[in-house]
């Protein structure tokens, strides 16, 4: 049980190959970073660099990745085979959220995700957050909240 006063992480480690999704990353680090929240550290790690240590500092985690081939990228796919049995008995309970920039419907990368997320026993505090289609701005604001609402959250202690 980690002490209410003490500062609290908020890992994101999303996978952003191109100008688009950088632009998600990006409204999601900022609004994670919104100057009225507090007592949060928000750390980002691509996919293949992101280790075990980085998830077992976590107090919460916000995954983003691009629909490949009807699947996450193999870059987060990566970083789950890297740090699945190391924070299998550590992390269960994690509050998590994620964010997919999908060109087509999404469905087989939330599965992908949820079915390991689920064998790691994390809790999701929101759906998924599916951009589909071609790119439009709003994206950049739904994941600007995404951050915002996990970095609140994790301030005000709901996660």
């Amino acid at each position: 049980m980690q002490d209410m006063s003490a500062t609290k992480q908020l890992l994101v480690v999303a996978h952003a190959p191109s100008p688009n999704t950088r632009k998600l990353l990006d409204a999601v680090l900022d609004g994670a970073r919104h100057p009225d929240i507090g007592g949060v550290d928000v750390r980002y790690r691509p996919p293949l660099e992101a280790g075990p240590e980085d998830v077992l500092a976590a107090s919460a985690i916000i995954l983003g990745t691009t629909e490949n081939l009807g699947y996450m990228s193999g870059a987060l796919k990566d970083f789950f085979d890297r740090i699945y049995y190391p924070c299998l008995e550590h992390t269960q309970g994690l509050p998590y959220a994620v964010y997919i920039r999908a060109g087509h419907d999404g469905t087989g990368t939330r599965r992908g995700i949820e079915t390991i997320v689920t064998g790691l026993r994390w809790r999701a505090v929101q759906d998924p957050l599916v951009c589909r289609g071609d790119f439009r701005e709003e994206f950049i604001e739904q994941c600007r909240e995404l951050g915002t609402y996990m970095a609140a959250g994790l301030e005000a202690g709901i996660f």
